[in-house]
């Protein structure tokens, strides 16, 4: 476990690579190496403050490079399909989203667009923008500002959470029709699993992985 070195309110020496700063009670920690498996917590509140990790930029560019490919096929492919008296429906993920809105359901409708669509690609698009950049060395323009809007913004990737809402609808759905999951639903079963491995990555460790100092 990581040794409190004070508790203060000022975060300045949060920058300097041998201390870690706990960012719910302000404690300032002095880092130490972690070995496979071990997490470092804050002994004041519990918060997480440093996970080990071994992938490195190369291995999390490549993830975030097959998330985006499975992204795309989520939502380009029919996520199920509708059928009664013969007649068969299918509809993709906007298909959905703009059923809600023309349903006068606007509030879901957008809801379900961020955080199933802009939100994921906001976040995929802005580290792999880091991690161009980190990979040769050097931080990308705006690297500060975009570390803020991925923090702010990792809450707000629900992919898991709609796989769970489409096995649901079609377990109910099947009481009145005849209701078959689609290669979208499938794509976005395996973005959910994508995005949950990469929620273990902490991006955090891009500071230290590409220094202020690079050139």
């Amino acid at each position: 476990m990581n040794q409190p070195l004070a508790s203060t309110g000022q975060t300045t020496s949060a920058r300097a690579p041998t201390l870690l700063v706990c960012e719910h009670c302000d404690t300032v920690y002095r880092r130490r190496p972690l070995v496979r498996g071990e997490v470092a917590r804050c002994q004041r509140c519990g918060a997480v403050l440093e996970r080990h990790q071994r992938i490195n930029l190369d291995t999390m560019f490549a993830l975030v490079l097959t998330v985006m490919v499975v992204f795309v096929q989520a939502n380009v492919w029919p996520i199920i399909t509708l059928g009664l008296g013969g007649t068969q429906i299918h509809t993709t993920l906007w298909g959905i989203i703009i059923m809600m809105w023309q349903s006068h359901s606007e509030v879901v409708a957008v809801l379900a667009a961020a955080t199933l669509f802009f939100f994921p690609l906001l976040k995929m698009a802005l580290v792999g923008w880091l991690l161009a950049f980190g990979r040769r060395g050097r931080r990308a323009p705006g690297f500060r500002q975009l570390m803020v809007v991925l923090h702010y913004i990792a809450p707000w990737t629900m992919s898991e959470v709609f796989v769970l809402g489409i096995l649901v609808s079609i377990v109910k759905a099947q009481l009145y029709f005849d209701v078959t999951a689609d290669a979208g639903a499938f794509a976005y079963a395996a973005l959910a699993v994508l995005i949950t491995i990469f929620s273990g990555i902490d991006l955090r460790q891009l500071w230290d992985k590409i220094p202020e100092s690079s050139p």
